[in-house]
């Protein structure tokens, strides 16, 4: 697992958070930056992964219901990157039955986390990562 994370300066992760709604966007960026990770948004599929290619995340935190291209899509793709590089990928999303935990297991999510996510869970989970990788 040491291999897949790369600590930011900061001792914290770097984190991509991918959601087509700008504030959420934007508001669970402020958060991650607050508890002292790095976080990059993009707000649909393509720029997400144009934006993990430019400076691989340790830490997608992907929307499922995106235009264009859906964030199954983008989960899928990134499992396909080679395993060293490959980041950890949380479904943070209001599609959250089921089906979808499934689908979303099948194609690459690590963790499926429905909106709206509790912001101490996340904090959580990225702090026991953190430790984890450390």
């Amino acid at each position: 697992m040491k291999d897949r994370v790369s600590l930011c300066d900061k001792g914290g992760l770097r984190v991509l958070v991918v959601e087509d709604d700008a504030d959420t966007a934007d508001s669970l960026a402020e958060l991650l930056r607050a508890w002292g990770h790095e976080a990059v948004t993009a707000a649909d599929g393509p720029s997400a992964l144009r934006a993990a290619g430019a400076a691989p995340p340790d830490v997608v935190l992907l929307d499922v219901v995106m235009p264009g291209m859906s964030g199954f899509e983008v989960a899928s793709l990134f499992r396909d990157w080679p395993w060293a590089k490959r980041p950890f990928v949380i479904a943070v999303t209001g599609s959250a039955t089921e089906d979808d935990r499934r689908r979303g297991t099948e194609v690459g999510f690590d963790l499926y986390l429905a909106k709206p996510a509790d912001p101490r869970l996340i904090k959580s989970l990225l702090r026991r990562f953190t430790d984890f990788v450390a």
